[in-house]
C-alpha cells in the first residue's frame, strides 16, 4: 500500500527530530520536542486550496485571498522558475497571531547576536518557538545571564523543501504585493540554501522577492495596486535607515575607549532617541502604525542585531541577476557561488556589488550605495 502524504511527511519529521535529539544535549529536549510537534500541527491541520474553495462554508474573504495566493504561486513558478511542488497548495488556519516566536540575543555591549545550530538550517542568529511562552521563558532566562533579549513574532517560514510549506492564516490576509514578496521570498530558499550563511540566504532570498515583485506588478498590477506597494516600500525603507543609523552609532559606542558605565549611559540615551525618532518618522507617514510591534518589548542591542542580514549582499545579486539575464542562469551562478567556502562566497559577492571604477559622479553613485544598503 502506498503511504499517504501525511504519513510520509509525518516519518520524515519524526525521523529528523530523532537525529537532533541525538545529537543534542538532555537539555534540548523540550526544544527539539515542541518543535516537531510544531511543524507537525501545521501539516496536518492544513486542507489543499481546492478543498477550501469548494466548501461553501469558505468565507468569500478567504476565498478571495487563496485565490490571489493561487494566481501568485502560478507566476513563481512559471516566471521565476521556482520550485514546482507541493509548497503553497495547502491552507492552514491558526488561532495565533504568529506561527511562531524568534528569540534573539546578544551580549550587553555587543551587537553579534549568539547562535544555535541545528542538523538542517545549520547555524542561525535566533531560536524559534512555537508557543509564545515557551519563548518567553527561554528569553527569561537568556536575560537572567545578562544577555539583551528580543522575542518577535515570525509570520512565515520556509522548510526548505523539506516539507510542503502551507499558506496560512498569519500571512494570508496581506495585500497582494505583499503576499507575492512573501511567497517568492520563502520559495526562493528552496532553490539555493547554504547552512551556516544568513547574511548569503536572506539577501538571496530579497533579491529574488524584489525583483518578482517588480515584474508580477507590471504584469498583474494597477495603479492603486502599485501606489500601496510604493508607500509599503518607503516605509520600510525609511525604516529600516532609521535603525541602520542607530546600530552604527551603538557600535561606535561599544568599540569607544569609554567606561562600562558611560557605555550603558550612552546606550540608554540612544535608544531613547530611537524611540523619539520613530515617532517623527510615524507622523511623517501619516500616523501608519505597522512597525509598533517592533517596539513591544524595552528596546536592546538584540533587536538591531540582525538589521543588516537581509540587506546586505542584496545589491551584488541584483546585479549578478542583471549579467546572467534570465532565472535560471542566475540560480546556476548563485549556486557556483554557494559552492565557495565562507570568506571567498563573500568576497565575490562584495566584488558583484562594487560600483564600476569608470562610473561617473563619485559621490552620487557613493550616496546610491548608501540607498541601497538600506532598501
Amino acid at each position: 500500500m502506498k503511504p499517504s502524504r501525511f504519513s510520509q511527511a509525518f516519518r520524515l519529521l519524526m525521523g529528523a527530530a530523532a537525529a537532533a535529539l541525538m545529537l543534542s544535549s538532555c537539555s534540548s529536549l523540550s526544544y527539539y520536542s515542541q518543535a516537531a510537534q510544531g511543524q507537525l500541527e501545521l501539516l496536518t491541520d492544513s486542507r489543499p486550496i481546492d478543498d477550501w474553495l469548494a466548501d461553501p462554508s469558505t468565507k468569500p474573504t478567504l476565498r478571495h485571498r487563496l485565490e490571489a495566493a493561487r494566481q501568485i504561486r502560478r507566476y513563481a513558478i512559471q516566471e521565476l522558475k521556482l520550485p514546482d511542488n507541493g509548497s503553497y497548495t495547502n491552507f492552514t488556519n491558526i488561532k495565533r497571531p504568529y506561527v511562531l516566536w524568534n528569540v534573539v540575543a546578544t551580549p550587553e555591549l555587543s551587537l553579534k547576536p549568539m547562535q544555535w545550530c541545528f542538523p538542517v538550517a545549520g547555524c542561525v542568529n535566533y531560536r524559534g518557538y512555537y508557543s509564545k511562552q515557551d519563548a518567553q521563558a527561554y528569553a527569561k532566562q537568556l536575560r537572567k545571564q545578562g544577555h539583551d533579549v528580543e522575542v518577535g513574532g515570525v509570520s512565515a517560514y520556509s522548510t526548505l523543501g523539506w516539507f510542503s510549506d502551507p499558506l496560512v492564516s498569519t500571512f494570508i490576509n496581506y495585500p497582494d504585493a505583499e503576499l507575492a514578496r512573501l511567497i517568492f521570498h520563502e520559495l526562493a530558499h528552496q532553490v539555493v540554501y547554504v547552512p551556516g550563511d544568513s547574511k548569503f540566504n536572506e539577501s538571496f532570498a530579497s533579491a529574488v522577492e524584489q525583483a518578482g515583485v517588480e515584474g508580477w506588478l507590471e504584469r498583474f498590477g494597477n495603479p492603486a495596486m502599485s501606489d500601496a506597494f510604493e508607500r509599503y516600500s518607503a516605509r520600510k525603507k525609511d525604516f529600516m535607515a532609521l535603525l541602520v543609523r542607530y546600530r552604527g552609532e551603538l557600535e561606535k559606542n561599544y568599540a569607544s575607549d569609554r567606561s562600562t558605565d558611560e557605555k550603558r549611559a550612552t546606550k540608554t540615551r540612544l535608544f531613547i532617541a530611537l524611540k523619539d525618532d520613530y515617532q517623527v518618522l510615524k507622523a511623517n507617514w501619516g500616523g501608519y502604525a505597522g512597525y509598533d510591534r517592533f517596539f513591544a518589548e524595552p528596546l536592546s542591542n538584540a533587536h538591531l542585531a540582525s538589521i543588516a542580514t537581509y540587506n546586505d549582499f542584496v545589491p551584488a545579486f541584483r546585479a549578478l541577476l542583471r549579467k546572467e539575464r534570465n532565472w535560471p542562469s542566475f540560480y546556476k551562478a548563485v549556486n557556483r557561488i554557494a559552492q565557495l567556502d565562507k570568506a571567498d562566497r563573500h568576497r565575490v559577492l562584495q566584488k558583484l556589488a562594487a560600483p564600476a571604477p569608470t562610473a561617473p559622479l563619485v559621490v552620487q553613485r557613493t550616496m546610491g550605495e548608501a540607498n541601497v544598503m538600506v532598501k
